[in-house]
């Protein structure tokens, strides 16, 4: 077996009187694909803003690299954050910054690199993001859907994370787009050995890329398994998620490419 590289326990969140995590635990191991998903609110993308220090749970532990990180001082905390890799929804690229410079920006702001050296290193992300090199020195509004996403990957992979989280990758793509973000997926983990946390909503995702998947839902942990277990789930809200037309569609493709 490999080893866990992030252990949650008993986490609990609530927002006022709405529960959103009532007690859930969760392992994540080394080198795996591990996706998050479930219905609008069940709380997947704040899941992952806890693990990465920017909101505070109710209670619970949080173990990343065998060291819990709940409780870590700003100092602390900022250290943890070098050693992961985050790619926001929406991107969060600087609109003032082109892509280089925007890879480049965690390069300037926690390393003593020179800026040669700097440019080298982003201008290899970018690639490794699956970028032509002219997209290099676009804006973020010169660019299509697909590309800003892959910039912002690209932004991620900065600092050489061993541990990546992707918040809704694919949300917004055409088709063909996110079949290409999810080849992308699978070149990454084989390529640098990352273990990656996915939240999504996207089924194609779930079964061409995601090693084993968490399903949340009524503030518990519905179900941890690969996609082919969890399809075989009794579970109301789990076999609505994946016999709904798009689940059996997705699910069809997924065994055709088998």
């Amino acid at each position: 077996m490999s080893e866990a590289i992030l252990e949650i326990a008993d986490l609990c969140t609530s927002f006022g009187n709405a529960v959103i995590h009532d007690h859930i635990s969760l392992e994540i191991m080394r080198g795996e694909v591990f996706a998050i998903a479930g219905s609008s609110g069940c709380g997947k993308s704040t899941l992952l803003r806890e693990i990465m220090l920017l909101q505070k749970p109710v209670s619970g532990s949080i173990r990343v690299f065998g060291r819990e990180v709940l409780g870590l001082d700003d100092m602390e905390a900022l250290d943890f954050r070098k050693s992961c890799g985050m790619m926001f929804e929406r991107g969060a690229l600087f609109s003032s910054l082109n892509v280089l410079e925007n890879v480049a920006l965690p390069l300037h702001e926690h390393t003593a690199l020179g800026q040669d050296l700097i440019g080298e290193i982003a201008s290899i992300k970018i690639a490794l993001a699956g970028l032509p090199s002219s997209a290099k020195f676009k804006y973020p509004d010169e660019l299509s859907g697909g590309m800003r996403k892959r910039a912002a990957l690209a932004r991620a992979l900065a600092l050489d994370p061993a541990l990546l989280f992707l918040d809704e990758p694919t949300a917004g793509l055409d088709p063909l787009s996110a079949s290409g973000f999810d080849e992308l997926v699978l070149h990454l983990k084989r390529s640098l050995d990352l273990t990656m946390v996915i939240v999504t909503h996207d089924l194609d995702l779930l079964w061409h890329v995601a090693d084993r998947v968490a399903f949340l839902g009524d503030g518990h942990v519905l179900g941890v398994g690969t996609m082919m277990e969890l399809s075989k789930s009794s579970h109301p809200l789990i076999r609505e998620y994946f016999y709904g037309p798009r689940g059996r569609a997705a699910r069809e493709q997924a065994w055709k490419q088998k």
